[in-house]
């Protein structure tokens, strides 16, 4: 076998390899007032959805969200926080209509972050500026 041969199993190995290491990883919170830091007696609730390719380090989701005291000032994921603390946003969301959709590329400690369940989504209101409604993601069944 000649050198160039060799060189190109050797990248057909690795393409191979690292094409089998990949996974797409989905992940999922409830978004509530009860879940806001401080916790608040909204009726808005939500959802979000999202899946992280490991391979390409794509993040895409879509939020969906209803009942709100009024419309949404802002939203955004938010890291690293455990359920209970806040953190700053990682994320920020440009348009806020419902359902919201987007994707966004993330690095490797924002990866291990969002793994660990240290993420969480929250909208915020003119009536409850610091978040309406959050919810932690999780990873999903």
């Amino acid at each position: 076998m000649n050198l160039k041969s060799l060189a190109m199993a050797a990248a057909f190995c690795a393409l191979s390899w690292s094409g089998a290491q990949a996974a797409e990883v989905r992940f999922t919170a409830a978004l509530t007032g009860a879940d806001e830091v401080p916790p608040n007696t909204t009726t808005g609730k939500g959802t979000a959805t999202a899946t992280l390719d490991t391979a390409t380090k794509a993040f895409r989701y879509t939020v969906t969200y209803s009942g709100l005291t009024g419309s949404a000032m802002a939203a955004h994921f938010h890291g690293p926080a455990s359920p209970g603390e806040n953190a700053p946003p990682i994320i920020t969301i440009k348009s806020l209509a419902s359902p919201i959709k987007g994707e966004a590329t993330l690095t490797d400690p924002q990866i291990g972050d969002l793994q660990a369940g240290r993420w969480y989504f929250n909208v915020h209101t003119a009536a409850h500026p610091s978040g309406e409604i959050r919810g932690q993601l999780a990873k999903a069944p």
